[in-house]
């Protein structure tokens, strides 16, 4: 059974001013398409071809580059489009928050140190706020289109949410001031969508 690119919840321009209706166009109908369809090609005639992508991620050492970099690349943008919203705004709440505080001190601390892993992944990458198995939230980043669900991460755990920081996701409108992308960011979080994320762990 084929991976899908899925539909996205907005129109191209709903995060204006944040992120350019442009560049979300190209982002998703060009990128995210091409690593769906890439995907789909390498495990063609493949067994694997039946697993969900979680499960191929997760034992991602035994597979090829090319799956490596184009299941990474579908999942992550899957997240990430999920992860943002025109009706967005606020703060984390309940469980999430409480979690948030335990483990950062505070939101302006945790807004801190993403905003940092984001800013210093040299090349391109991702941030990630992930939730360990053992219940602990951490920041992390991965390079490429690797993500913290591979068997191959540095530091594992179940993303909740993601922030792209290849130039592909920024250049048009922010070129390379990336750290203007990061903070626009911040406007267009769908902290719903990771209170979700996070209970659903």
């Amino acid at each position: 059974m084929a991976f899908e690119l899925p539909k996205l919840d907005y129109k191209y321009d709903a995060l204006e001013p944040y992120i350019d209706a442009i560049t979300m166009e190209i982002h998703y109908t060009k990128h995210h398409a091409a690593y769906t369809t890439n995907l789909n090609n390498e495990l063609n005639g493949k067994t694997e071809a039946k697993n969900s992508i979680e499960d191929i991620l997760k034992n991602i050492s035994k597979y090829s580059v090319a799956i490596r970099n184009n299941g990474g690349g579908f999942f992550n943008h899957n997240l990430f489009w999920k992860v943002m919203s025109p009706n967005a705004g606020g703060l984390p709440k309940d469980n999430l928050a409480l979690a948030i505080n335990k483990y950062f001190g505070n939101f302006e601390k945790f807004k801190e140190q993403f905003s940092g892993a984001a800013t210093k992944r040299f090349g391109s990458g991702w941030a990630w706020l992930i939730v360990k198995d053992n219940g602990e939230l951490v920041i992390t980043s991965t390079p490429n289109q690797d993500n913290p669900l591979m068997d191959i991460a540095e530091i594992k755990g179940k993303p909740i949410l993601g922030l792209d920081v290849w130039e592909h996701a920024y250049y048009l409108k922010y070129q390379n001031r990336r750290v203007e992308y990061i903070s626009a960011f911040w406007n267009v979080i769908n902290w719903d969508a990771i209170n979700k994320n996070f209970k659903s762990k």
